[in-house]
């Protein structure tokens, strides 16, 4: 028997039916089979190759995709001031506005509150607004789950990512990070020592900073933070991810809800 492979572009939308009484597979396209093989003598598995893209969330923003390992990952960090039922996602007036007294704040900021940073880094939300029922990652996707981080962590160092070459231990943030933007370092296998030997996985990661609960903002260039939308129990905390340009490792934490972090969406 062999194995069949179904590569489904962003384009074709397909549908698979075993029809257990004649062991038969048939795909179909709109109606009309493209596609007849028998189960027991042609087929084994079903592999389901879905490409690389795009995806496009209810603002219009436009975001390149990329798989590494089973996942595939939005190449930048959301942008959206809607959730996906159109409802907006509010924002503080001013942009420097202390939170820190507010219970479950749902909120969105740009960098310091410049648009400009917004289309370079993405947007800033507190863990509240991306936890909320109404969603804000674009339809056939989520915000990366806290073990979805760490499948991404384990692929890479698995695969050679680290930046000397190892498969133990965790030192991908060279993998990660993009080639520009980064302050500069001298410490071996750092983000910042020789910007050119990063981002080897197409991740990407711009050093976008983040905004604490109470209003301000950390310098851009030094540190990115993303969300996972894994929040800790009951307890006003969730797990995050975090690179910074002085080490060479991605560091998960833990850290108040209320501040503004990047999120990465995955795709369901």
């Amino acid at each position: 028997m062999k194995k069949l492979l179904l590569a489904l572009a962003t384009f074709f939308i397909g549908t698979v039916i075993l029809n257990a009484q004649t062991d038969t597979m048939y795909v179909m396209k709109a109606g009309v089979i493209i596609g007849k093989y028998n189960v027991q003598t042609q087929v084994d598995s079903i592999i389901l190759a879905i490409p690389s893209g795009s995806v496009t969330d209810i603002d219009g923003n436009v975001y390149n995709t990329i798989t590494i390992g089973i996942h595939t990952w939005m190449v930048e960090n959301l942008k959206t001031t809607h959730y996906r039922n159109g409802d907006v996602i509010g924002t503080t007036s001013p942009i420097t506005k202390d939170i820190s007294g507010e219970s479950a704040p749902k909120y969105q900021w740009p960098y310091n509150g410049d648009e400009n940073n917004a289309a370079k880094y993405g947007r800033l939300y507190t863990w509240y607004a991306v936890a909320d029922a109404r969603k804000i990652a674009p339809i056939g996707w989520h915000i990366a789950t806290d073990a979805e981080w760490m499948t991404l962590e384990r692929y890479l160092i698995a695969n050679g990512h680290n930046y000397d070459g190892t498969t133990t231990g965790n030192k991908i943030a060279k993998a990660l990070a993009a080639k520009t933007d980064w302050y500069t370092n001298t410490e071996t296998g750092a983000i910042g020592n020789d910007l050119i030997k990063n981002n080897s996985s197409g991740f990407t990661a711009l050093p976008g900073s983040h905004r604490y609960d109470s209003g301000s903002f950390e310098i851009v260039g030094i540190i990115c933070y993303w969300w996972s939308s894994t929040g800790i129990g009951g307890i006003s905390t969730a797990w995050y991810r975090y690179l910074n340009y002085g080490c060479n490792n991605l560091i998960r934490s833990s850290v108040y809800k209320r501040n503004g972090f990047s999120v990465r969406c995955v795709r369901d």
